[in-house]
């Protein structure tokens, strides 16, 4: 079992650091051991803005760095503007994790800081994740997956610090919703935000998505939860047309990883 004290210790060994912070649970227990063990002057956590990172994560994210009182600082990410991003390859997360890495590798020199780190775990190594391949490039640390943590081991370390999101569904970038090949917009961002906030006020609260496949959008939820999808499909349906899809289908599976790598991407 890990414990607190272990990553604590560790983290001391890596001078003054800054944090790749998105709010979810393992950059949540990072930053508030963090800040904790480091304090204000060798510690900086830092989220990166675009208009693939839901405007809810934000307002979640700030508002637990203000509960912990954790340093944190916003800069904008441009990962739009990379066409090789926009093409939406199996591989579009490298060239977006590319652009974070790069801007927190240029801060942290320009600002003294010795060490950037993110919230890579043990089990995050085994799935499929380009964005990995851009850490290592540029250095990037991952105390937790150093330390052989999982995703349960944090889960429960954050528990104990009751630190409110320990229970949260994994919560990606928007743009891991919009199918290999077809190209990465605002509008469809957009689209994915506002149809997972609908489905979010109709109640569900495990893992859910909404996969953008272009004219159709098809809803997974938590097969814990398919009952309730039932129930309210109609209005499910309203109001996902109401966003501009001409489509919507639900997978009788329910929610699982990875779901769009079984599809064909489609052609560029």
């Amino acid at each position: 079992m890990r414990d607190v004290t272990s990553l604590r210790g560790h983290l001391l060994t890596l001078g003054r650091v800054v944090l790749g912070y998105s709010g979810g649970v393992d950059s949540a227990l990072l930053a508030v051991v963090a800040a904790g063990a480091l304090g204000k002057r060798d510690f900086l956590a830092v989220i990166g803005r675009s208009t693939s990172y839901p405007e809810d994560a934000w307002r979640a994210a700030t508002d637990l760095a203000v509960r912990f009182g954790i340093p944190l600082r916003d800069i904008e990410t441009l990962e739009l503007d990379d066409v090789r991003y926009r093409a939406n390859p199996v591989n579009r997360c490298y060239f977006c994790k590319s652009e974070l890495w790069t801007r927190l590798d240029r801060l942290a020199r320009d600002e003294g800081f010795d060490t950037v780190m993110d919230g890579t775990h043990a089990d995050d190594l085994a799935d499929h994740r380009p964005g990995l391949a851009a850490a290592l490039e540029r250095g990037v640390r991952s105390p937790l997956a150093e330390l052989g943590w999982s995703k349960a081991d944090v889960r429960r370390a954050a528990r104990e610090l009751e630190i409110p999101v320990w229970d949260a569904p994994a919560a990606p970038c928007l743009s891991s919703r919009i199918r290999y090949g077809l190209e990465v917009t605002p509008g469809r961002l957009r689209q994915v935000e506002m149809a997972e906030r609908g489905l979010r006020e109709l109640g569900f609260a495990g893992d859910l998505r909404v996969r953008h496949l272009g004219d159709t959008a098809r809803v997974e939820v938590a097969p814990a939860e398919l009952a309730h999808l039932e129930q309210v499909w109609d209005r499910v349906q309203a109001a996902l047309l109401g966003l501009g899809f001409a489509r919507v289908e639900r997978d009788p599976v329910g929610y699982r990883r990875g779901s769009l790598l079984v599809l064909e991407p489609l052609a560029g």
